[in-house]
């Protein structure tokens, strides 16, 4: 593959992941579009077989390596939806599955990814060090390393999401996705303003840890602590070795905005009482940030990534402290 991505590579990807990965619903916001004035559109990833968007980069990059890589095993480094995704499709291949991820991880999501037939590495505090574990297990047993968003195949097989979206709402003006790592970012942007320039594509992230926006703010990859949030996929670092998101960010991304936790508790109570659906805080952050950000949205069409619903109770429950029962209607 060459260092330039282009539409065809994903439209490789969605062939390779049929069969493992889903083609997810568009479905239109009835209270959503009346309270902005607009059309808005909720893709609806959150409904993955592994209950996550990750499952499409996760797949597309297993299936892209070759038939003695995928014997030996791979490792990944995960906040948990993506080595979730890796250990789903690699179970329906056949290739062992180790997954580094640190004590940061939910509990939700620790005993998922243990009952998801891949072998678990707890280690550290934050992501980095999950990822140091990883290349250190790589390098010493062989195994292939698929890192979760700073990988080609990994971008491409994001990008079937936006994908999807044009084909099924081609006069879509803006899209709304969570910004971690920039895997999603970048594979919706690239697919999306392929098809048509004048979609904007609009990140969000939590206030603190936010290490995607902060690297553009500063013109270069950079480490931020990493802080627990409600949007918990969110978390990590993008590598200061980072080789494709953070330039695919740059290019693709209109706009990033930052949301605050009571903020994104509230879009989480909005989902659920309105839309009558369960969804991580990472899932939610768009509706924040509409609200929070006051954006004027009127007479747009508007497509919001529903990304993941692998939320435990506890956060659940935070999330119910911070907004208030009595306070959802108001987002």
């Amino acid at each position: 593959m060459s260092k330039q991505l282009t539409l065809h590579d994903i439209y490789l990807a969605r062939r390779r992941i049929v069969g493992l990965a889903l083609r997810t619903p568009l479905v239109r916001s009835e209270s959503l579009s009346r309270r902005w004035n607009c059309e808005v559109w909720l893709k609806l990833d959150n409904l993955q077989p592994t209950g996550a968007f990750k499952l499409r980069g996760a797949t597309n990059a297993l299936l892209g390596l070759d038939a003695a890589q995928r014997a030996r095993g791979v490792v990944t480094m995960s906040t948990g939806n993506f080595g979730r995704g890796l250990a789903y499709a690699g179970q329906r291949l056949s290739v062992p599955i180790t997954v580094c991820i640190s004590r940061l991880v939910p509990a939700n999501k620790v005993e998922a990814l243990r009952a998801s037939g891949a072998e678990l590495v707890i280690h550290g505090t934050c992501q980095d060090d999950a990822d140091l574990e990883a290349r250190r297990l790589s390098t010493e047993q062989g195994l292939a390393y698929i890192p979760p968003f700073d990988h080609p195949l990994v971008i491409a097989g994001q990008g079937t999401c936006g994908l999807e979206i044009m084909e099924e709402q081609p006069d879509i003006d803006l899209v709304f996705a969570g910004l971690s790592g920039g895997g999603l970012i970048a594979g919706i942007g690239l697919a999306v303003k392929s098809i048509n320039p004048a979609v904007e594509v609009i990140g969000v992230s939590m206030n603190q840890g936010a290490a995607m926006l902060e690297s553009l703010a500063i013109g270069h990859p950079v480490q931020v602590p990493e802080v627990h949030s409600l949007a918990d996929s969110l978390g990590g670092g993008i590598g200061l070795d980072n080789a494709w998101t953070f330039a695919m960010t740059q290019r693709y991304m209109d706009r990033g905005y930052k949301v605050d936790e009571a903020q994104i508790a509230r879009a989480m109570l909005h989902f659920l009482y309105e839309e009558k659906m369960l969804v991580e805080g990472a899932a939610a952050v768009g509706v924040a940030a509409v609200e929070q950000h006051r954006l004027d949205l009127s007479g747009r069409r508007v497509a919001i990534v529903v990304s993941g619903q692998n939320l435990s109770h506890e956060t659940f429950a935070e999330a119910r402290r911070l907004a208030g029962e009595s306070t959802y209607a108001d987002l």
